[in-house]
C-alpha cells in the first residue's frame, strides 16, 4: 500500500500529459516527465524507470507539482518553472527576462564551432553579440577551447542571468561585456575570426504564435523593427570592422528572410553568402566571408 496521500506515479505522469495536451502545450508527455523529474531531483529518464518499477509520489511532491502544472498549463515556459535550459552539452539558468535558447539555435552554433576549428589560427578570436544567456558564446568557448570568446550583453533584465551561466560554466577562455552590439570591443577591431549572433528579427507586426514566446520573453529579443532586420543591418556594419580579411559572419534568422538578409550582406561587401537550413528543411542561418 502507497503511504497515505501518495499517489502512482504513472496515474500522476499520465493526468499531466492530459491536462497539459489539453491545454495545447506542443509536447505534453515531454514536459510532464521534465516536471515530474524537476520536483523528485530525478531526470527525465530517471522518472520512466521510476515509473517501470511502480514508485510512488509522496504528498508533498504532488502538492509541488500541483503548482507547476498549473502555470504550465498557462503556457508558462517549462524552462522558467524548471529554472533551467539544455543547450549542447550545457545547462544553463534561465528565467523572466532573458531569452530561452532553442534547439534550433544549437546547430547554428555547430556553424562557428565548425569554422573556428577550421581556422589555422592558434587562438582564434570569436565574438556574440546579443548573447542573452550566454548559450553559444558559453558553446563556442567549451568547445573550441583553444579559441578565444567574447561575448556582449547590453539588457539589464539579461545581463545577470548570463554572468550567472558564464560563473556556472567556469569557461577561462570567455570574457563577458555588457555593451552595445553597435559600438561594442573597438579593442578588437580587425581581428576577428568569427562573429555570431541571435539577433532580434521578428517583423514588429507578426506577433508569434506561441504563448510562451510572445508572453513570456524579453520583447528587445525577439522584435527587429518593421520587417525585423532592423538590428541585422547594424550587426552586418558592425561585424564587418571586427573580423579580419577571410572572417566569418553567422547570423540566426527567419526562414522567410534569407534574400533579404543576402542583399544586406552583399551591399556591406561581405562574399561567399550562404543560407543553412535546419532540421525541418527551413532556413535558419546565413553565413558570410569578409
Amino acid at each position: 500500500m502507497p503511504p497515505h496521500g501518495a499517489r502512482d506515479l504513472r496515474a500522476v505522469r499520465d493526468d499531466l500529459v492530459a491536462r497539459l495536451g489539453a491545454a495545447g502545450v506542443p509536447e505534453p508527455q515531454v514536459d510532464a516527465e521534465l516536471l515530474l523529474g524537476h520536483v523528485m531531483g530525478l531526470s527525465r529518464g530517471g522518472v520512466q524507470a521510476r515509473i517501470v518499477v511502480g514508485a510512488v509520489l509522496d504528498e508533498a511532491q504532488a502538492a509541488t507539482l500541483e503548482a507547476l502544472a498549473a502555470r504550465r498549463a498557462g503556457r508558462e515556459p517549462l524552462q522558467h518553472l524548471t529554472g533551467r535550459a539544455a543547450f549542447r552539452s550545457l545547462e544553463l539558468a534561465v528565467g523572466p527576462g532573458v531569452f530561452v535558447p532553442r534547439p534550433e539555435t544549437e546547430q547554428v552554433a555547430q556553424l562557428a564551432i565548425d569554422a573556428l576549428r577550421a581556422t589555422a589560427e592558434p587562438e582564434p578570436i570569436a565574438v556574440d553579440l546579443g548573447t542573452g544567456s550566454g548559450a553559444i558564446a558559453l558553446a563556442m568557448a567549451t568547445e573550441v577551447p583553444h579559441a578565444r570568446v567574447w561575448a556582449v550583453e547590453n539588457s539589464p533584465e539579461a545581463f545577470p542571468w548570463t554572468r550567472r551561466n558564464v560563473d556556472e560554466v567556469g569557461a577561462e577562455n570567455l570574457e563577458l561585456v555588457f555593451g552595445d552590439l553597435a559600438t561594442a570591443l573597438p579593442e578588437l577591431d580587425g581581428s576577428v575570426a568569427l562573429v555570431i549572433s541571435n539577433p532580434p528579427y521578428v517583423p514588429a507586426g507578426e506577433v508569434p504564435v506561441d504563448p510562451e514566446v510572445h508572453r513570456h520573453d524579453p520583447v528587445a529579443a525577439l522584435y527587429g523593427g518593421a520587417d525585423g532586420l532592423d538590428v541585422v543591418r547594424v550587426l552586418s556594419r558592425r561585424a564587418w570592422e571586427l573580423v579580419h580579411p577571410g572572417g566569418v559572419l553567422v547570423i540566426e534568422h527567419a526562414e522567410t528572410q534569407s534574400a533579404s538578409i543576402a542583399a544586406i550582406l552583399a551591399a556591406d561587401g561581405w562574399r561567399a553568402i550562404v543560407h543553412h537550413r535546419d532540421l525541418t528543411s527551413r532556413d535558419r542561418a546565413t553565413t558570410a566571408v569578409r
